[in-house]
């Protein structure tokens, strides 16, 4: 889930990682494949190529589809020709959804897509509904208990560059930068110790809508899942925020 609400949390990334861990190589097989294509073979002059292996190595992906997924980019083998696309749209209580599509079959995907929607009280929107709520950035989590290095992180992290610091998970500290300065900032946290749960770049919402009825927040978190779980969605970012209280009283 990339979608970076509250309840969104390192252990449910995790488990969703554990449970459907094929089609989450077959999800970066393609990212690498898009990045190697448009940015060449090389991570170090390739940055979203190099973030895109990375992702690779932290769900223990094998090196040799790592490698096949970059020849394949560059041209070395054959492959599927995926586009990349930017669906919008809205879901249960009217929070605004983001996600980037990989495909091979646009008209396929627009036509699955939509259907999910529908049947997930959300509904597809027109290109540049929602897109405008969402700025890029580098997101950075450090698993950390309370404590322990909490706030030599923090201040580090601010240091190297972080724009905006979040330490309200008590597992956790989620650090934004700009997507130039991800890196960066992420070599000073490896080099003083940080143990880097994940670092992508994602779209932030500018705004979140805070959802405070355990219904609609099952809805969301459903139609969340419901859309991860396709293969052409690389990634699905919403502006909804669960307070931990109405997460508690979910059941999906």
């Amino acid at each position: 889930m990339s979608g970076h609400s509250k309840w969104a949390n390192i252990k449910h990334r995790k488990a969703k990682m554990d449970e459907k861990r094929g089609r989450l190589f077959t999800k970066i097989a393609r990212e690498i494949i898009i990045a190697a294509r448009q940015g060449g073979g090389d991570p170090e002059g390739n940055p979203r190529l190099k973030a895109a292996i990375a992702r690779a190595k932290e769900v223990n992906m094998p090196n040799d589809n790592i490698q096949r997924a970059i020849m394949r980019g560059t041209g070395e083998l054959e492959g599927a020709a995926y586009e990349e696309m930017v669906y919008e749209g809205y879901g249960p209580g009217g929070v605004a959804m983001l996600l980037n599509i990989a495909t091979d079959n646009r008209n396929r995907t627009a036509s699955e897509i939509r259907y999910i929607f529908s049947r997930n009280g959300g509904s597809l929107g027109e290109s540049g509904c929602v897109a405008w709520m969402f700025d890029a950035k580098g997101v950075i989590t450090v698993e950390v208990p309370v404590g322990e290095k909490r706030e030599e992180i923090i201040l580090q992290a601010i240091e190297a560059g972080a724009e905006d610091v979040d330490d309200s998970d008590p597992a956790a500290i989620e650090i934004k930068t700009a997507t130039a300065d991800m890196e960066k900032v992420k070599k000073v946290l490896e080099e003083a110790g940080a143990n880097i749960a994940s670092a992508e770049i994602a779209m932030v919402p500018q705004t979140t809508v805070t959802i405070d009825d355990p219904e609609t927040a099952a809805k969301v978190m459903r139609l969340v899942d419901r859309l991860e779980d396709h293969d052409d969605v690389q990634a699905v970012y919403t502006n909804a925020d669960i307070p931990a209280h109405i997460l508690e009283q979910v059941e999906l």
